[in-house]
């Protein structure tokens, strides 16, 4: 199965850590961040993959190649302007040759059996997946509601410290969800996963209690360096 890797934020948050590279490319441990998503993916034999680049993309490009070095297929999909997360999707879509397809926020690591998205999506023929995380201050993130496995609320802020579920930027998509992204800047959690559910369509998650974080801010880029390094050291 393929997976798309959106790798083309500008990453302004971490700018004043990491301002020679694009955030994916943050380097921890010697390697960048992307090296670790993609051997988890390795793992879960995943091995087939589209990095979605903008900013600084030919950096990602020059270490990853075709990929055949870290034993992957890679192919790239560049942005001449910032797209948004589902427009990077939609442009990245003449890559796409399965019915179903992974998509992965490529500055947030998270440990997951990716089968079991595959599986939630036969049991319950679910346009869309998700990997969801439960959080004790879910005031960062929007949070999502669901009945049973059915998303009924999603990207719900909060201004209160509260615990709730949040999106993990782990996918599971229909390629027919694609012919629905609009052409140019659009935003899967703000505009399309909203329009889908006010179509009633099926969307499913499940919570998964696996390690998550996501570097986007300096104190979390800090902390899975400090992850690696405790797992190099075992």
């Amino acid at each position: 199965m393929q997976a798309i890797l959106l790798a083309g934020g500008l990453g302004t948050r971490l700018r004043s850590v990491v301002s020679d590279r694009p955030k994916p490319m943050a380097l921890v441990d010697g390697k960048p961040f992307l090296h670790y998503l993609v051997e988890q993916l390795k793992k879960n034999g995943v091995t087939d993959m589209i990095f979605a680049v903008g900013y600084k993309g030919s950096m990602i490009e020059d270490y990853f190649g075709d990929g055949s070095r870290f034993g992957i297929r890679v192919l790239y999909s560049y942005e001449e302007e910032q797209l948004g997360t589902a427009g990077a999707i939609k442009n990245a879509m003449r890559y796409i040759e399965d019915e179903f397809f992974y998509v992965l926020n490529a500055d947030t690591f998270y440990t997951i059996e990716y089968d079991s998205l595959v599986t939630l999506q036969k049991t319950t023929n679910a346009k869309m997946c998700l990997v969801l995380r439960r959080v004790e201050d879910s005031t960062r993130y929007g949070i999502v509601t669901l009945e049973g496995s059915r998303i009924i609320g999603f990207n719900e802020k909060s201004e209160v410290k509260c615990e709730g579920l949040i999106n993990g930027g782990v996918y599971l998509m229909s390629r027919g969800l694609l012919e629905e992204i609009p052409d140019g800047k659009c935003s899967l959690e703000n505009e399309m996963i909203p329009m889908w559910l006010s179509k009633d369509y099926c969307l499913s998650a499940y919570v998964n209690d696996g390690y998550f974080i996501d570097i986007g801010i300096p104190e979390d880029y800090f902390r899975f360096q400090k992850y690696i390094e405790d797992l190099n050291t075992k």
